[in-house]
């Protein structure tokens, strides 16, 4: 299933060198999303982890890692929307930064009325709300100070949020179904932005390299199995020479519900802590050096990021190096392609049918299964008459007020310099009448962390030339339209 190429031309008066990213890369990204979804499926309705064989190992690897993946291709969301590796600025870059925020809003009312409904899963949507707001202000970074101000992060982060849990939730998460507002997106939910903001930003920086060439990848790949082999073999490490680490651990997991910490017992043994169990970090400071799933230490970022880099360098490599699995894994990029639709598919699925009973029948592994197939057959089959999943389709439909924003009609000290402000503003003025442009929206950067129908605005060359297409919608407008 072969996705059109979408150009991110700078926008900046003068440029001339456009950006096309191949089609491989772009489908790249779509089978990692496919797979996050599977893998968010596998935690939320699979198999407990820790269980021999082959089944165990892959329950056990979705734990954590896959709404990691999720996070860090939410940075690729915000890259693409806003430049890749030339950020937009001018009137693109208003317009750009309008679509984010329109898609973070949407995301968390959204995620909000999924938590609502009191499924035993806790809903990512509307911390990926949050996540795209807090990292909107660096849009303009490049590689290099994004990944820096990621490390960053990560290493004050779980600390600042172990010593304000105490304050603000007790460690502990909020009940299913509740919605605390702000508290809990910051501090005491699930997916706490203190420690999942530096997984979007790392996407961010991955986003802004040149993947294209086989140096970058090759650098790329190593980076992540680095990051992997330094997070977990790190806390492996801590929690066996550092004296009384592991016995604090042992007695915080025991007495706390510090769901979340490794078994002692075996070096690769995590248990099957999610959020909204019970609680992270225990009531010992020894908490911050596990680096199980959503223990949200500094150790567990690590070590999560680089299990995410590897998957997306695969999975981008692999769909260049192999044309023919492109075909074979076709079913699973329809799915990351309607990722959105697939994750609030499974929530309500899990609402209707209330799973969690069943899974406790040993009936699990079947109800997982029957949840992936039933997810690939129909992002298969509606891949083949739209170009776009439904709620996909209604994103990209809500955000085309972005494109209302015009130069020089937005509030005062709507410059290149100050994009973020004013094109909220901007957006919800609406001033001017709404331009029709031939052009198609890029489907390729659909997708649940914000790539979903995102249109090709003009860049500031082609609104000064009074061109109401960008020159690379222009070019690829008489070409067919392939599937």
């Amino acid at each position: 299933m072969k996705r059109d190429a979408v150009t991110d031309a700078p926008s900046t008066a003068g440029a001339r060198e456009v950006e096309q990213p191949s089609t491989a890369r772009l489908v790249g990204l779509d089978l990692a999303r496919g797979l996050a979804v599977f893998g968010m499926y596998a935690v939320h309705v699979g198999p407990a982890p820790g269980q021999d064989g082959v089944i165990g190992f892959l329950m056990e690897l979705a734990q954590g890692r896959s709404s990691a993946l999720f996070a860090v291709l939410a940075g690729f969301a915000v890259a693409l929307i806003t430049g890749r590796r030339t950020p937009k600025t001018g009137l693109a870059g208003r317009q750009a930064v309008a679509k984010v925020v329109i898609r973070a809003v949407i995301l968390l009312a959204l995620g909000t009325a999924l938590t609502m409904t009191g499924t035993p899963v806790v809903p990512i949507l509307a911390f990926y709300g949050l996540f795209f707001l807090l990292v909107l202000p660096l849009y303009r970074l490049g590689a290099k100070p994004l990944a820096l101000i990621a490390a960053g992060w990560a290493l004050v982060g779980p600390q600042l949020l172990y010593v304000l849990k105490p304050m603000v939730g007790d460690r502990t998460f909020p009940t299913v179904g509740q919605a605390d507002g702000l508290v809990s997106l910051l501090f005491t939910g699930g997916y706490p932005a203190l420690t999942w903001v530096p997984f979007v930003i790392a996407g961010m920086a991955v986003a802004r390299l040149d993947l294209t060439a086989t140096a970058v990848r090759t650098r790329l790949a190593l980076t992540g199995v680095a990051l992997a082999v330094t997070g977990y073999g790190g806390s492996w490490l801590a929690l066996r020479f550092v004296p009384g680490a592991a016995e604090a651990v042992r007695e915080a997991e025991g007495g706390s519900g510090m769901s979340s910490m490794p078994s002692m017992s075996s070096a690769s043994s995590m248990s099957s802590g999610s959020p909204g169990s019970d609680g992270i970090f225990g009531d010992t400071p020894a908490g911050m050096l596990v680096a199980s799933p959503h223990s949200e230490a500094t150790l567990s970022i690590v070590g999560n990021t680089g299990v995410a880099i590897l998957v997306i360098t695969v999975c981008l490599a692999a769909m260049d190096a192999f044309p023919r699995l492109r075909r074979l894994a076709g079913p699973v990029i329809a799915v990351g392609s309607m990722s959105l639709t697939a994750y609030v598919f499974h929530i309500l699925a899990i609402w209707l049918l209330d799973t969690e009973e069943l899974t406790l029948t040993g009936q699990a592994l079947y109800i997982l299964l029957g949840f992936i197939v039933s997810i690939t057959v129909l992002a298969t089959i509606w891949s083949r008459f739209f170009q776009r999943g439904p709620l996909e389709w209604l994103m990209g439909r809500a955000t085309q007020v972005a494109r209302r924003i015009r130069r020089g009609e937005s509030a005062p000290g709507s410059g290149a310099g100050a994009p973020y402000g004013t094109a909220v503003r901007g957006a919800v003025w609406g001033c001017g009448p709404r331009r029709h442009g031939g052009h198609r929206p890029a489907h390729s950067l659909r997708g649940l962390t914000g790539q979903f129908g995102n249109a090709q605005v003009p860049s500031s060359d082609d609104v000064s030339a009074g061109r109401t297409e960008p020159r690379s919608v222009a070019r690829r407008s008489a070409a067919p339209r392939s599937r």
